[in-house]
């Protein structure tokens, strides 16, 4: 069993690359739009996080060597991981940014970040108890669609706008990425494609300006060697603080665990098969460790693990990748690294990765549950939209009730039906994949008992609703309900029917 081969360097840039964009947007993130101090981004909660992903990747690379040694096969890749992006955001602004602004203490709004991560770790843990018999449960059409609606809208779209809105940069990288990758054409000297698909980035953003010298000189100014500092007293100061917004961590924690599930899923569809109980606690005692040393930002594993498996990565790329993110988040780089790389020359790779994910989800499924999939992306289609016009609505200092649902809806947009159905949509998704898988099965007792499920979930607001609570979507709860018991009548008819022919 090899733990390295060479065709894990395009796993590890790949990774690492990836990676590198998340915490290159999280550091942004938090020193500029929310505007803590550059001392607590860069030399606490940046090396914490980087240590959380050193021993998330740690881990899935042990597990990938024991997968390796019980199967005797040598193309096993390990999982990949690292800070969960949708998290990242919402953290941010929902926790962080809020705590901050209307306290103006830094260290406060970073210990309330911090026990909303505690908070998701634990709920992950509760999780792995059902995260096996989930995957028997949940058909694989359902758990695929919904990880594809993800990947298409929050790790691919993005990337793609930036490509095309600077695309002598962007477009270049892409299509050394789409060579490599996808048309399996080895790059000169046999260098790994993600470092080609960067340094062509690099050349070209310095040569035409992009990049600028003189704010990358200023930049090594920051270079500071910082090591994460444990803390129990940070949980206790923070808890106050993090309280009123702890209801909300509860459908992300589930969002957070069922995303472990829809990932294990798929790295077993690409034929490496892991216990899903042991990743769900790995993921979850991570995201506490890391946030017992100063890390708001749950370890998540990532959408991808097909991708790295097509470009080559095996079992050393995960270790190594967050070895490399280790050094980096210690040694204060990632201010230099964000005057150096041009971040559109990094996305390219992201926007493969959800190529990848939402191919799988059709490829590793019968075709006549395409429909199943499709319906599955559909909730995050909702989600992403609606953020992006909330995003809009923002920047003109207007929301969408100030503009009135009324008037969205009779220009086109019906911005209420868009949010119910956006709200919890990895879970959303998974729901009604599974109802068009059962019904293309005609399992309409399956159906029946989902569509009831997805009723108490709704009841309680852990789908269709923004918080937590009791009755949260009345009229969406009786909508699950109605749909429940047409499917049990529809099940009792055709049992009836089969039964005295």
């Amino acid at each position: 069993m090899k733990i390295w081969v060479k065709s894990d360097w395009n796993g590890f840039f790949g990774l690492f690359s990836n990676n590198l964009t998340n915490l290159l947007v999280m550091a942004s993130l938090l020193s500029v739009v929310v505007g803590l101090p550059f001392d607590l981004v860069y030399g606490r909660i940046l090396p914490a996080v980087g240590l959380s992903i050193f021993l998330a990747s740690a881990y899935y690379t042990k597990m990938a060597m024991a997968l390796a040694k019980k199967t005797g096969r040598d193309d096993v890749t390990a999982l990949p991981s690292g800070t969960s992006v949708p998290h990242m955001f919402l953290i941010v602004f929902l926790i962080i940014g809020p705590v901050y602004w209307s306290t103006g203490n830094a260290t406060l709004a970073w210990s309330a970040g911090l026990v909303w991560s505690l908070a998701e770790g634990v709920i992950e843990l509760a999780g792995s108890l059902i995260g096996a018999k989930m995957r028997q449960w949940i058909p694989r059409a359902a758990m695929l669609g919904s990880l594809a609606g993800v990947s298409l809208t929050f790790i691919a779209l993005n990337p793609a706008f930036s490509i095309f809105a600077l695309p002598y940069i962007g477009l270049v990288s892409l299509a050394i990425v789409l060579l490599g990758f996808i048309g399996k054409v080895k790059m000169p000297f046999n260098v790994p494609t993600g470092l080609v698909a960067i340094l062509v980035a690099v050349i070209l953003g310095w040569s035409t300006g992009v990049m600028q010298l003189d704010v990358l000189i200023a930049s090594f100014d920051g270079l500071a060697f910082s090591l994460p500092v444990p803390s129990f007293m940070r949980w206790v100061d923070g808890f106050s603080s993090a309280a009123p917004f702890l209801i909300a961590a509860i459908p992300l924690g589930i969002y957070n665990f069922i995303e472990t599930i829809d990932n294990c899923e798929s790295a077993a569809a690409a034929g490496d098969e892991y216990n899903t109980k042991e990743a769900m606690i790995a993921d979850g005692l991570t995201s506490i460790l890391g946030s017992f040393f100063g890390s708001p930002f749950p370890t998540a594993i990532f959408i991808g693990h097909p991708g790295w498996k097509e470009a080559g990565a095996r079992i050393g790329y995960s270790v190594a990748s967050g070895f490399g993110v280790l050094v980096l988040t210690s040694l204060g780089i990632i201010s230099v690294l964000l005057n150096i790389i041009p971040v559109v020359g990094v996305l390219p790779i992201l926007l493969y990765i959800g190529l990848v994910i939402t191919s799988q989800a059709f490829s590793a499924n019968e075709h006549k549950y395409a429909p199943a999939v499709v319906m599955a992306i559909v909730p995050s289609l909702a989600d992403w939209t609606r953020n992006a016009v909330d995003i809009a609505l923002s920047s003109a200092n207007t929301s969408a009730l100030d503009v009135g649902y009324q008037l969205l809806n009779i220009n086109g947009l019906n911005y209420e039906g868009m949010f119910v159905l956006g709200q919890g949509a990895i879970i959303v998704g998974m729901v009604l994949g599974s109802l068009t898988v059962f019904i293309i099965d005609q399992r309409f007792k399956a159906a029946s008992i989902t569509a009831f499920l997805a009723g108490i979930l709704s009841f309680f607001g852990i789908i269709h609703s923004a918080g937590v609570g009791l009755n949260m979507h009345p009229s969406m709860s009786l909508g699950y309900l109605g749909v429940g018991v047409i499917l049990y009548l529809y099940d009792l008819v055709t049992s009836k029917k089969e039964k005295f022919g």
